[in-house]
């Protein structure tokens, strides 16, 4: 994973775990893509779509994951320091803890679910030194949902005469088990350090982490960005509020290859206190941050929810549900937004009048290519020889007024195919929206904003302000990130390419079971 420090940390003033207020740490998001897992790019794409598919329908589940094979992105940390351990995790921000394989450890029906480039060959890590979280603590709490710290210390042993006198710390937080519509795993929680390795490391004492010996269908571990307590973020916020109330990244475009997914994509831990400044220099250019407020999810509280209010294709306004602008008090409607699902996942009622209005445009020029939907999972689909086809622009529109402009490689990939009866190869694209069903059946958030239509911006979320933000950023195709580029004052701006398209972070739903 030589990639993986391509970027160093922007220069931090850490004396004691105080941090100046403008201080950020920017690490790099790597990715990996098989080549022998996929034999062509339909059928990456109707594997990816049908995981994003299933993903959104368990989307009710407590927890989401990503666990595409080989595809998704990772952070690399060191656990410990005697000596310090490499792990390398999955980013998500659909869930809320941080858990990884433990040695030993004993994956059962996991062959062919991950890349080894995924975690860059790394064996899991010893946690014999690492210190158990006691019943009594709150994080064990965190971990259980609905169980009392007394129900744990009686799942963990304690004596009657012990929960009664509150005197139960040396016994450790009982294991718990996470169950996801294709696997699950069983998990204890310990504390160690945590550090994250570069030129000036930052080092978290006593972080809290899930421990897991055994799973079904789970090799790998996930670096959880969700608005949980367990949760990398609220951790690294007990340290400085600066760091930790306020992260953002920027996906870098890359297509469907292999052989395009070599450069990391930013994630910036803090915030930078330069709008004053950017205002002054640049104006309310598109440069510029649009955004709009976290809705509360009562059943699904570390969910990124907001409010859609409308799509517009071309120039006509595309009125959305009800459901997708609010959450309701059983934690139903508002579209999450999730770094660990591939595509944008609607309502059936509002994606069939979007494609209707996309069709209607398109479908005018370009003949359908139905085989290819069907090969892929996506739709509608059309052909347009070599050229590039002319496709209508989409935007999305936000609660509080806030317009996102989706570039037309977030929501439409052309590629080659040859397979439609002809020698030679013919240009098809595809829309990258998926139908999500019905609503009023499904229950949960009404909607997903998936990693594929956020490529090329900087996505912000403010955990003080309580709000997610959008900010265009562009690079020039053939600029290579470094280390003088990625600490400048303007972090990821001017880095991330305008053309092109990314390959996917994917996840599952999951659920706990205790």
């Amino acid at each position: 994973m030589a990639s993986s420090f391509l970027f160093l940390f922007m220069t931090i003033f850490l004396t004691h775990y105080v941090f100046s207020c403008s201080a950020i740490v920017l690490l790099p998001l790597t990715h990996s893509l098989s080549k022998s897992q996929f034999n062509s790019t339909p059928h990456l794409l109707k594997f990816t779509s049908a995981r994003s598919a299933t993903r959104f329908h368990h989307r009710h589940r407590q927890i989401s994951l990503p666990l595409s094979p080989g595809s998704d992105y990772t952070l690399s940390f060191n656990l410990g320091s005697h000596p310090p351990q490499p792990i390398s995790l999955y980013m998500d921000t659909g869930s809320d803890l941080v858990w990884f394989p433990c040695a030993p450890f004993e994956c059962i029906l996991c062959e062919g679910k991950y890349d080894t480039a995924a975690t860059g060959g790394l064996s899991p890590p010893n946690i014999t030194s690492s210190a158990s979280v006691s019943c009594k603590s709150p994080a064990c709490s965190a971990a259980h949902t609905s169980l009392s710290s007394s129900d744990l210390c009686a799942m963990a042993r304690c004596p009657l005469e012990l929960i009664e006198t509150s005197d139960c710390s040396s016994f450790s937080c009982p294991p718990f088990y996470y169950a996801y519509g294709d696997g699950s795993l069983v998990a204890r929680l310990y504390r160690d350090s945590l550090s994250m390795p570069a030129s000036s490391p930052l080092v978290l004492h006593n972080f809290t982490f899930g421990c897991a010996h055994t799973a079904l269908g789970e090799p790998v571990g996930v670096a959880g960005f969700g608005r949980g307590v367990l949760s990398l973020p609220a951790q690294l916020a007990s340290f400085s509020p600066h760091l930790g109330n306020q992260f953002s990244y920027c996906l870098v475009s890359h297509s469907f290859d292999a052989d395009r997914v070599r450069r990391p994509s930013p994630l910036i831990l803090g915030r930078y206190s330069l709008d004053d400044e950017k205002k002054k220099r640049v104006g309310h250019d598109r440069g510029e941050f649009v955004y709009t407020a976290m809705l509360d999810n009562p059943k699904h509280p570390y969910f990124y929810c907001v409010g859609l209010e409308g799509i517009t294709v071309g120039n006509r306004k595309i009125p959305v549900p009800e459901i997708l602008k609010r959450v309701d008090r059983r934690g139903n409607g508002g579209m999450v937004v999730d770094s660990g699902t591939t595509f944008t996942m609607l309502p059936a009622g509002l994606y069939e009048s979007l494609v209707t209005e996309f069709n209607h445009r398109m479908g005018r020029v370009y003949k359908r290519a139905t085989q290819i939907e069907e090969r892929t999972g996506l739709g509608p689909c059309y052909y347009s020889d070599d050229s590039a086809a002319k496709v209508p622009a989409v935007a999305l529109h936000f609660v509080g007024n806030s317009t996102v402009i989706l570039p037309r490689n977030n929501y439409y990939y052309e590629f080659f195919d040859g397979r439609d009866g002809q020698k030679k190869k013919r240009k098809v694209g595809c829309l990258m929206l998926m139908n999500g069903g019905d609503e009023a059946e499904s229950g949960g958030p009404a909607a997903t904003l998936g990693n594929y239509q956020q490529q090329g911006f900087e996505v912000v979320y403010d955990l003080e302000k309580h709000r997610v933000g959008f900010a265009r950023r562009k690079i020039k195709d053939d600029e290579t990130v470094s280390d003088e580029s990625i600490t400048t004052s303007r972090t990821c701006k001017d880095r991330i390419p305008e053309s092109g398209n990314h390959v996917r972070f994917n996840k599952r739903k999951m659920e706990k079971f205790y």
